[in-house]
């Protein structure tokens, strides 16, 4: 319980600062006549937009199951964290495609840029808390779709960080096509991030393998219980359902092994396993080890 309320009040935080920072870019674009510093509230009106998107997946994933999603609504928070993966690659196209307008056409800014300096400044150490404190609730709960708006925000730095730069060398300089060619680096590392997690999340909807190293994991801890009864295992599938990770197994004990002994090491499989991987929902199917089948599955725990 509480780690939903953690999570409700990091994705509305989040809303509450992107508004802000929105008013204010607007603000100070309107005022200095800076082209990148609307290109900027653009920008963050995806981030908005990514926030709210956040704050209702949490909502809904946060929801036990029911008769028409029985396995829960984690795949909501995959679902967001996707489309704030496209929103991320959509703003950089953007950035990129304002900065290129600039270098081929040309265009004039307000020379009095001090308003611009200070409300990107204020927006690059506002989205850093914000994104930070995401971040560590993202952790904390194992939720794709706060790492997604952590990552978002992240984004959203690093373009600010990018025009704040631009707009002090054009002030000292007076070399106005600084601006846009900063603004193109910068957005080449925030496509880079936005393939990243529509690559993950999407592999989440389309129940992908859980990574390697989580697969491992379950196989050693499996291999640690060899003396406590367990011959070997098959059929392993682990995948992700927003922040939780599903599981299946078959587990092989020996033929004169009872049924409580056998759900008693289960148990103690299912403890393991969400000790090193976090909130699980494990199902494991025991069968007796066959003479047929133990050289076969035998190396499965050696």
């Amino acid at each position: 319980m509480q780690s939903i309320i953690e999570k409700k009040l990091a994705a509305g935080l989040s809303i509450a600062s992107n508004a802000i920072i929105i008013v204010l870019k607007l603000i100070a674009g309107v005022i200095s006549g800076s082209i990148s510093i609307i290109s900027e509230a653009i920008h963050s009106l995806s981030d908005f937009l990514a926030s709210v998107l956040t704050f209702f997946a949490v909502m809904k994933s946060s929801e036990p199951a029911d008769k028409e999603h029985p396995f829960g609504h984690g795949r909501y928070e995959d679902m967001s964290g996707f489309i704030e993966g496209g929103l991320i690659v959509f703003a950089a196209f953007f950035i990129i495609y304002e900065a290129a307008k600039k270098l081929i056409f040309g265009y004039s800014m307000e020379s009095e840029s001090f308003l611009g300096i200070i409300v990107m400044a204020v927006a690059v150490v506002s989205n850093y808390l914000v994104s930070s404190y995401l971040f560590y609730v993202a952790k904390k709960t194992n939720s794709i779709s706060l790492y997604a708006d952590g990552e978002h925000l992240k984004t959203d730095i690093w373009s600010s960080l990018g025009v704040l730069i631009g707009l002090v060398l054009i002030k000292v300089t007076g070399l106005i096509f600084l601006d846009p060619v900063i603004a193109i680096i910068v957005a080449l590392f925030i496509l880079k991030t936005g393939f990243s997690i529509s690559k993950e999340t999407l592999n989440n909807l389309l129940d992908g393998s859980l990574p390697v190293k989580d697969l491992e994991k379950i196989e050693n801890i499996i291999k640690d219980m060899h003396n406590d009864g367990i011959l070997g295992y098959k059929s392993l599938k682990a995948r992700s359902s927003g922040p939780e990770k599903l599981i299946e197994m078959t587990l092989l004990f020996p033929k004169d092994m009872t049924i409580d002994t056998c759900h008693s090491i289960c148990d103690r499989v299912e403890d393991k396993i969400c000790e090193g991987l976090g909130s699980c929902k494990i199902s494991i199917h025991a069968e007796p080890e066959c003479e047929k089948c133990a050289s076969k599955n035998k190396n499965n725990t050696q």
